[in-house]
């Protein structure tokens, strides 16, 4: 089988290319990324010589570009995006364009090409805050932030290209990420590459926003399943099981670091700031017997790990002038 992977060189994405290499010999994988400040060739330099790997530095805004690229394509399945909130907040537009616009005309390509299956990978903020219980999959979309409003816009294109032109696709929606090579923005990296060097956290609010946290590796393989056994038309929560308090996890980490929790500084909340995320997942374990392998108490501590044995890869990232420049920003003048 010949798959496009948009957004490879990404943190989920390039989990995504290692493991369907290695596991589907027969697959070849065409990745599809324009290498934004997120994306990191470094990502998947293990790969970069396997014949069966190609990566496309392309926008996927670009609609006769990605018409091209998905010539001889049998499966798509779209990671790309701007994902960051914070990041949202400063600067909505880019979130429109990438995430709103590019997933339309991959949609467009999808359907002159004739692929076999469009998987859509989203997120479980286009639920918005959910205050009890867990949201399944036919729950209303009531996203409260650019970026989540942004997701919840590409998912009611992809359904909209199912109903109107019959197009396979499959949606999947997933809680929060953690793992190796995410970008050391993202709240669990920089908590862990900041305590390493004995830097502060800095935390919204009162740090009792509660979030569901799923091991990369976990996700990549449920994305597998419902690539390969998933309803077309229909829409997958994927999750890991384990909530927690933003406040709970960073005292997690920085015990497991051996690191003070004074370490934490308190910052002011971030504007329209969810107060909880849960999935029910019942639905991706009945249709594809996909369920989360990894213990939350097992992967956190395969994850500091990780870290701190690429020192390399993380600090070439976070020493660049412009993610130094968003940090500056984002937290300058915000302690309490």
């Amino acid at each position: 089988m010949k798959i496009a992977v948009t957004g490879g060189l990404g943190f989920i994405g390039s989990n995504f290319v290692r493991h369907v290499l290695d596991k589907h010999t027969d697959w070849h994988v065409l990745n599809i990324d324009k290498k934004t400040y997120a994306g990191n060739p470094d990502n998947l330099r293990d790969v970069s010589g396997n014949p069966r790997y190609k990566w496309l530095r392309a926008d996927i805004a670009d609609l006769k570009k990605m018409r091209a690229a998905l010539e001889g394509i049998d499966a798509v399945v779209h990671f790309a995006a701007e994902s960051h909130v914070d990041r949202s907040i400063l600067h909505p537009g880019d979130f429109i364009r990438t995430n709103v616009v590019g997933t339309h005309c991959l949609l467009e390509a999808a359907r002159a090409c004739n692929i076999k299956r469009f998987v859509h990978v989203s997120t479980d903020e286009v639920y918005g805050s959910v205050e009890e219980g867990r949201s399944v999959e036919t729950d209303p979309l009531l996203p409260n932030s650019a970026y989540s409003a942004s997701k919840a816009s590409s998912d009611l294109l992809v359904r909209a290209y199912f109903v109107t032109y019959k197009l396979p696709v499959v949606t999947t929606r997933c809680t929060n990420n953690y793992g190796p090579y995410q970008y050391p923005e993202k709240a669990l990296p920089l908590l862990i590459t900041n305590a390493g060097a004995d830097k502060p956290f800095p935390l919204y609010g009162d740090g009792k926003n509660v979030r569901e946290w799923i091991y990369v590796q976990d996700h990549v393989e449920a994305v597998e399943a419902v690539l390969l056994k998933g309803r077309e038309g229909e829409v997958y929560n994927i999750g890991g099981g384990k909530l927690l308090s933003n406040v709970e996890i960073v005292k997690t980490v920085l015990d497991l670091m051996g690191k003070p929790h004074t370490l934490i500084q308190p910052v002011a909340d971030r504007p329209g700031h969810d107060r909880r995320y849960a999935l029910d997942c019942e639905k991706i374990a009945r249709e594809t017997g996909w369920r989360h392998r990894f213990k939350f108490e097992d992967a956190i501590k395969l994850t500091i790990d990780w870290y701190a044995q690429n020192r390399k890869w993380w600090l070439k990232l976070k020493t660049r002038a412009k993610y130094r420049s968003y940090y500056k920003k984002q937290y300058a003048g915000k302690a309490k």
